[in-house]
Protein backbone atom coordinates (compact mmCIF):
# COMPACT_ATOMS: atom_id res chain seq x y z
CA UNK A 1 0.00 0.00 0.00
CA UNK A 2 1.44 3.33 -1.01
CA UNK A 3 1.26 6.03 1.65
CA UNK A 4 1.59 9.75 1.09
CA UNK A 5 3.03 12.41 3.31
CA UNK A 6 0.80 14.13 5.84
CA UNK A 7 0.41 17.90 5.86
CA UNK A 8 0.47 20.55 8.59
CA UNK A 9 -2.17 20.04 11.30
CA UNK A 10 -3.50 16.87 9.71
CA UNK A 11 -4.39 18.35 6.35
CA UNK A 12 -3.85 15.79 3.63
CA UNK A 13 -0.87 15.75 1.28
CA UNK A 14 -1.73 12.95 -1.08
CA UNK A 15 -5.14 12.21 0.40
CA UNK A 16 -4.09 10.96 3.86
CA UNK A 17 -4.91 12.61 7.15
CA UNK A 18 -3.59 12.14 10.65
CA UNK A 19 -6.08 10.25 12.79
CA UNK A 20 -7.51 12.55 15.43
CA UNK A 21 -7.74 9.78 18.06
CA UNK A 22 -4.81 7.56 19.13
CA UNK A 23 -4.73 4.66 21.58
CA UNK A 24 -1.32 3.76 23.06
CA UNK A 25 -0.49 0.42 24.60
CA UNK A 26 1.65 0.42 27.73
CA UNK A 27 3.43 -2.47 29.49
CA UNK A 28 1.97 -1.53 32.90
CA UNK A 29 -1.25 0.32 32.21
CA UNK A 30 -2.53 -1.32 29.00
CA UNK A 31 -0.48 -4.42 28.17
CA UNK A 32 -3.18 -5.84 25.86
CA UNK A 33 -4.88 -3.02 23.92
CA UNK A 34 -7.16 -5.24 21.82
CA UNK A 35 -10.38 -4.67 23.80
CA UNK A 36 -9.83 -0.89 23.84
CA UNK A 37 -8.89 -0.91 20.13
CA UNK A 38 -12.09 -2.78 19.30
CA UNK A 39 -14.06 0.18 20.74
CA UNK A 40 -12.24 2.85 18.69
CA UNK A 41 -14.06 4.49 15.80
CA UNK A 42 -13.01 3.66 12.25
CA UNK A 43 -10.08 5.87 11.19
CA UNK A 44 -8.52 6.08 14.67
CA UNK A 45 -4.97 4.86 15.33
CA UNK A 46 -3.28 2.39 17.65
CA UNK A 47 0.35 2.92 18.65
CA UNK A 48 1.65 -0.51 19.70
CA UNK A 49 4.48 -0.21 22.19
CA UNK A 50 5.83 -2.61 24.80
CA UNK A 51 3.58 -5.44 23.62
CA UNK A 52 4.14 -9.08 24.48
CA UNK A 53 5.52 -10.85 21.38
CA UNK A 54 2.32 -12.80 20.65
CA UNK A 55 0.03 -9.74 20.66
CA UNK A 56 1.33 -7.70 17.73
CA UNK A 57 -0.04 -9.87 14.89
CA UNK A 58 -3.53 -10.24 16.44
CA UNK A 59 -3.60 -6.48 17.06
CA UNK A 60 -2.63 -5.85 13.43
CA UNK A 61 -5.43 -8.14 12.24
CA UNK A 62 -7.91 -6.32 14.49
CA UNK A 63 -6.71 -2.93 13.19
CA UNK A 64 -7.21 -4.04 9.57
CA UNK A 65 -10.73 -5.39 10.28
CA UNK A 66 -11.76 -2.23 12.15
CA UNK A 67 -10.19 0.28 9.72
CA UNK A 68 -7.62 1.54 12.24
CA UNK A 69 -4.13 2.83 11.51
CA UNK A 70 -1.49 0.71 13.25
CA UNK A 71 1.87 2.20 14.18
CA UNK A 72 4.56 -0.01 15.72
CA UNK A 73 6.97 1.54 18.22
CA UNK A 74 10.67 0.87 17.86
CA UNK A 75 10.75 -1.95 15.30
CA UNK A 76 10.97 -1.01 11.64
CA UNK A 77 11.09 -4.60 10.40
CA UNK A 78 7.91 -5.51 12.29
CA UNK A 79 6.23 -2.35 10.94
CA UNK A 80 7.17 -3.34 7.38
CA UNK A 81 6.04 -6.95 7.86
CA UNK A 82 2.65 -5.77 9.17
CA UNK A 83 2.31 -2.95 6.62
CA UNK A 84 2.10 -0.55 9.54
CA UNK A 85 3.67 2.76 10.42
CA UNK A 86 6.75 3.16 12.61
CA UNK A 87 7.00 5.24 15.77
CA UNK A 88 10.40 6.40 17.01
CA UNK A 89 10.45 6.56 20.81
CA UNK A 90 12.42 9.38 22.37
CA UNK A 91 14.57 7.42 24.80
CA UNK A 92 14.96 3.97 23.25
CA UNK A 93 16.85 2.46 20.36
CA UNK A 94 14.94 1.53 17.21
CA UNK A 95 15.53 -1.79 15.43
CA UNK A 96 15.24 -1.91 11.66
CA UNK A 97 15.10 1.85 11.13
CA UNK A 98 17.20 1.91 7.94
CA UNK A 99 15.11 -0.72 6.08
CA UNK A 100 11.95 1.16 7.07
CA UNK A 101 13.35 4.50 5.88
CA UNK A 102 14.47 2.92 2.59
CA UNK A 103 11.00 1.42 2.04
CA UNK A 104 9.46 4.76 2.95
CA UNK A 105 11.55 6.56 0.33
CA UNK A 106 10.28 4.03 -2.21
CA UNK A 107 6.68 4.68 -1.13
CA UNK A 108 6.28 1.18 0.32
CA UNK A 109 6.03 1.94 4.04
CA UNK A 110 3.49 3.39 6.41
CA UNK A 111 3.77 6.75 8.18
CA UNK A 112 6.68 7.69 10.43
CA UNK A 113 5.91 9.27 13.80
CA UNK A 114 8.40 10.66 16.28
CA UNK A 115 8.01 11.11 20.03
CA UNK A 116 8.98 14.55 21.30
CA UNK A 117 9.13 16.09 24.76
CA UNK A 118 10.73 19.37 23.76
CA UNK A 119 12.77 21.14 21.09
CA UNK A 120 15.22 18.26 20.54
CA UNK A 121 12.40 15.86 19.62
CA UNK A 122 10.84 18.42 17.29
CA UNK A 123 14.22 18.93 15.58
CA UNK A 124 14.63 15.15 15.21
CA UNK A 125 11.21 14.88 13.55
CA UNK A 126 12.13 17.62 11.10
CA UNK A 127 15.51 16.02 10.28
CA UNK A 128 13.88 12.66 9.59
CA UNK A 129 11.00 14.27 7.68
CA UNK A 130 8.55 12.46 9.93
CA UNK A 131 4.90 12.50 8.96
CA UNK A 132 3.80 13.47 12.45
CA UNK A 133 4.99 14.19 15.97
CA UNK A 134 3.51 12.89 19.21
CA UNK A 135 4.33 15.68 21.67
CA UNK A 136 4.01 15.08 25.40
CA UNK A 137 3.10 15.61 28.14
CA UNK A 138 0.54 18.29 27.54
CA UNK A 139 -1.17 17.71 30.94
CA UNK A 140 -0.03 15.91 34.12
CA UNK A 141 -0.09 12.19 33.44
CA UNK A 142 -0.48 8.96 35.40
CA UNK A 143 2.35 7.43 33.36
CA UNK A 144 4.85 9.84 34.92
CA UNK A 145 3.39 11.00 38.27
CA UNK A 146 4.88 14.27 39.47
CA UNK A 147 6.67 15.00 36.19
CA UNK A 148 6.14 18.54 34.92
CA UNK A 149 3.65 18.94 32.08
CA UNK A 150 4.19 21.30 29.17
CA UNK A 151 0.78 22.89 29.58
CA UNK A 152 -1.38 24.00 26.64
CA UNK A 153 0.55 27.22 25.86
CA UNK A 154 4.06 25.74 25.83
CA UNK A 155 2.73 22.66 24.02
CA UNK A 156 1.27 24.93 21.31
CA UNK A 157 4.53 26.88 20.93
CA UNK A 158 6.48 23.64 20.41
CA UNK A 159 3.83 22.24 18.06
CA UNK A 160 4.07 25.30 15.83
CA UNK A 161 7.82 24.67 15.40
CA UNK A 162 7.22 21.13 14.13
CA UNK A 163 6.15 22.02 10.60
CA UNK A 164 4.04 18.85 10.48
CA UNK A 165 0.94 17.50 12.25
CA UNK A 166 1.32 17.16 16.02
CA UNK A 167 -0.71 14.81 18.23
CA UNK A 168 -1.07 15.67 21.93
CA UNK A 169 -0.27 13.03 24.55
CA UNK A 170 -0.12 13.09 28.32
CA UNK A 171 -3.08 13.21 30.66
CA UNK A 172 -5.55 13.74 27.80
CA UNK A 173 -9.09 12.40 28.09
CA UNK A 174 -12.46 13.10 26.52
CA UNK A 175 -13.11 16.07 28.84
CA UNK A 176 -9.84 17.99 28.72
CA UNK A 177 -9.25 17.24 25.03
CA UNK A 178 -11.38 20.34 24.39
CA UNK A 179 -8.62 22.41 26.05
CA UNK A 180 -6.01 21.32 23.52
CA UNK A 181 -4.49 24.19 21.55
CA UNK A 182 -5.47 24.81 17.95
CA UNK A 183 -2.36 23.29 16.35
CA UNK A 184 -3.29 19.82 17.71
CA UNK A 185 -4.01 17.41 14.86
CA UNK A 186 -5.39 14.95 17.39
CA UNK A 187 -4.90 13.45 20.81
CA UNK A 188 -3.53 10.21 22.21
CA UNK A 189 -4.19 8.41 25.45
CA UNK A 190 -3.69 5.23 27.40
CA UNK A 191 -6.00 5.48 30.41
CA UNK A 192 -8.28 8.04 28.78
CA UNK A 193 -9.31 5.43 26.19
CA UNK A 194 -8.73 2.11 28.00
Amino acid sequence: MRRGRLGQNGRPRNGRTVPSLWLLSDARRLPDPRAAAARLPRGAAVLARDLAPGLLRPLAALARRRGLMLVVAGDGRAALALRAGLHLPDRRAVRGLLPFLAARRAGAAGPLSVAAHGRAGIARARRLRADLVILSPVFPTASHPGAPALGPLRWAALARRAGRPVVALGGVNGKNSRRLPRPAAGWAAIGGLA
